[in-house]
């Protein structure tokens, strides 16, 4: 028997949504029957046109660069305004994927250290934290952070701070998952390798390479995000919750 997400009814949050996966995701959970709220960094022609698509689904459009210490804040105080109420549910989508190898100055080594954990961890926490506080107490809601496989097998020389990262945000939404499942709080992780979008491999030669090493023989479509994103916010596999679900065409196999 086929199980249909439905997000009838529900508010969500999806961060980073003015492309690619994140697009796809505020995408999916519209088909659900979710509200979308669109939270972009600076590129609001873009989600313009994500909420364009989204028709009367989508609850508003949030700007807040992530990297700002206090700007997880802003976001999900917009997201409260905009929708008349906390959200129902939250995807952490957004990210920055930086080089810095051990090579660089010291100076860029430390501020790319800064500015990944700032924006792939820190604001996750500080959201995700003014979700669980809106949730606890009896409404419940559920989460969905997009790490990498990179967390669990690392990545390039130059992408350390990424890897780090994104194993941290595991880390900590597995600890709220154990923590609070009792008070309905939901929380899953998406650990993604590939993704067929702009942060992918431009270069004919990087993209071959890229795809070489997947066995599926292609990255994996935002669609795809989006739908695994769209299901688990759903509620049809509850005691899912705190699991990691990878999508990498069996490039890494746990």
């Amino acid at each position: 028997m086929r199980v249909a997400a439905s997000l009838d009814g529900q508010l969500v949050l999806v961060t980073g949504a003015s492309r690619g996966a994140g697009a796809a995701i505020a995408r999916a959970c519209a088909d659900a029957g979710a509200d979308v709220l669109v939270h972009y960094a600076r590129n609001r022609a873009a989600a313009g046109a994500v909420a364009e698509a989204l028709g009367p689904r989508c609850a508003g459009l949030i700007a807040g660069d992530l990297a700002e210490p206090d700007a997880a804040r802003a976001v999900w105080d917009q997201a409260v305004q905009l929708g008349g109420r906390a959200p129902d549910a939250l995807v952490l989508n957004h990210g920055i994927f930086e080089a810095a190898g051990i090579a660089s100055h010291e100076v860029d080594w430390r501020a790319n250290w800064a500015r990944t954990l700032q924006v792939n961890l820190v604001s996750c926490a500080d959201l995700a934290r003014l979700a669980a506080r809106a949730w606890l107490g009896g409404k419940g809601g559920s989460l969905v952070a997009i790490a990498s496989r990179a967390a669990h097998r690392g990545d390039d020389a130059d992408h350390a701070s990424y890897a780090a990262s994104k194993a941290g945000l595991i880390a900590m939404v597995k600890t709220l998952a154990r923590a609070h499942a009792a008070d309905g709080l939901l929380a899953y992780l998406i650990a993604p390798g590939w993704i067929d979008t702009d942060m992918a491999p431009s270069d004919a030669a990087a993209r071959m390479r890229a795809e070489a090493e997947i066995p599926l023989r292609r990255m994996a479509a935002p669609d795809e995000i989006g739908a695994l994103a769209a299901f688990l916010l759903s509620g049809a596999c509850a005691s899912a919750t705190g699991a990691t679900f990878d999508v990498n065409g069996a490039s890494y196999v746990r």
